[in-house]
């Protein structure tokens, strides 16, 4: 399954909460008083760090039509590995001006103060962007960044292999469950659960109405014992107790996407971002692919989980930039210039990541690949727009949540290789994260 995507609507509860008095032991923002004249002379060059295919070419794009500010882009592996040396940027004060990340992230990085509050740069241009999409990258009120994508999600699955062995796409979690019984019979397995990525874990768990972070008057509760959270890890459990699922890490990609491509694993549950990796990695399957809605719990109405940590959801300012306002506006361009949007858009050209914008139903076409799904394209179209509707709103991000998320890795791997059950981790995780928020300064119930 294995996520890794951007967020359409980032929870309103998350972005009320944090307002509350006390939630964060340090929360920043920017006291430069940086008016964007640094008093050099020529062009300004900001740094700018990333990992989204497609941005090379954005940057490019933005260098050719601004005189007075150029961006210097540095790739990264992948956006855990952003954190990690983003981290040690931000400790070495050398800290890039521009950054791509993802929504849950972000009040971390607020917390420890590493983030710049650009609202007086950026607030005019709110109305662009779709309310939940630009609340990802706010804290308090206060803007530290650009929102880049929303992340509409759905299962994409091998018709040739679901029509060999008479199947058809899941529509519930139960019937996932029971196509993975037929499949393996075949030597097929029906989804990938990579051992350093329990972003499983945490989206399922979301859209079974789990609130892992959640705020109680001054105070952040955390509880990863509730029932949407067992419910979600009944499901995994059952899955991992089975073996229906590849445990193909991606620190090899390639070798995970040529898995899909022979036909080693049959499913995956992805938002529009996910199909580019598969159209430059596959050489055998394009046209073998369709999309189909998000498989439900049993007895309840669709709902997909809102993407969580996955590709750029925000271009984020650091507070040790010093051209501040340039940094804003040229976050702005990259998230509404239509060419740069529609590089970023396209599995082809970008990393398939659909708009933060308000209009951005009509990036469907560009962000749904005609070659990887061939006849089922139409179709595609469709089960994109619906997944829409059914996006998840009320989930909030802890001011821990790198931390925490490093902690859940270690555990999951135990997980997905049988060496502890889902449960397991789950007890861990809430007494590992009642603690390191008490061990913050953080007022914390759970």
């Amino acid at each position: 399954m294995n996520f890794t995507s951007p967020r359409r609507r980032f929870t309103h509860a998350a972005v009320a909460g944090i307002a509350l008095t006390g939630l964060l032991a340090a929360c920043g923002g920017s006291d430069s008083g940086d008016d964007g004249s640094s008093g050099a002379s020529g062009p300004v060059t900001l740094p700018f760090w990333g990992w989204a295919n497609g941005q090379d070419a954005v940057v490019k794009a933005f260098n050719a039509s601004h005189k007075d500010i150029k961006l210097k882009y540095t790739k990264v592996t992948d956006q855990l590995t952003m954190q990690k040396q983003l981290t040690n940027a931000v400790k070495a004060g050398n800290a890039p001006c521009l950054v791509q990340n993802t929504a849950e992230y972000v009040t971390s990085w607020v917390s420890q103060d590493a983030l710049a509050d650009i609202s007086q740069y950026v607030d005019s241009s709110k109305g662009k962007f779709n309310a939940g999409a630009w609340a990802s990258a706010q804290v308090q009120g206060k803007s530290y960044g650009v929102p880049t994508s929303s992340s509409p999600n759905f299962t994409i699955y091998r018709t040739d292999i679901f029509e060999k062995y008479g199947l058809k796409a899941p529509t519930t979690w139960d019937e996932f469950i029971a196509a993975g019984k037929v499949l393996k019979k075949h030597g097929v397995k029906i989804t990938n659960y990579a051992g350093e990525d329990p972003s499983t874990l945490e989206v399922l768990a979301m859209q079974a109405g789990a609130h892992w972070y959640a705020i109680d008057g001054n105070s952040w509760k955390v509880d990863f014992q509730d029932a949407g959270t067992l419910k979600a890890a009944k499901v995994i459990q059952e899955i991992i107790d089975n073996d229906l699922n590849s445990k193909l890490s991606f620190a090899d990609y390639a070798a995970v996407q040529r898995n899909y491509d022979n036909g080693g694993t049959a499913t995956r549950q992805i938002s529009t971002w996910q199909q580019a990796g598969m159209v430059q990695n596959f050489t055998k399957s394009f046209g073998k692919w369709a999309l189909a809605p998000w498989p439900a719990f049993d007895g309840e109405a669709a709902k997909t989980p809102a993407g969580t940590n996955l590709t750029g959801s925000v271009t984020l300012v650091t507070k040790q930039c010093e051209n501040q306002k340039q940094a804003a506006e040229a976050a702005l361009w990259m998230s509404t210039d239509p060419t740069a949007v529609k590089t970023m858009a396209s599995p082809e050209t970008g990393n398939g990541v659909f708009p933060a914008l308000k209009d951005s139903d009509s990036y469907v076409a560009e962000a749904t690949s005609e070659k990887l799904l061939g006849k089922n394209y139409d179709a595609a179209q469709t089960v994109v727009k619906d997944s829409l509707s059914t996006i998840t709103t009320d989930w909030t991000f802890g001011p821990n949540w790198t931390a925490m998320f490093t902690e859940m890795q270690a555990g999951w791997a135990k997980v997905v290789n049988k060496e502890e059950t889902v449960t397991d981790l789950l007890a861990h995780m809430q007494e590992w994260t009642v603690k390191d928020l008490k061990s913050r300064g953080i007022s914390v119930k759970g």
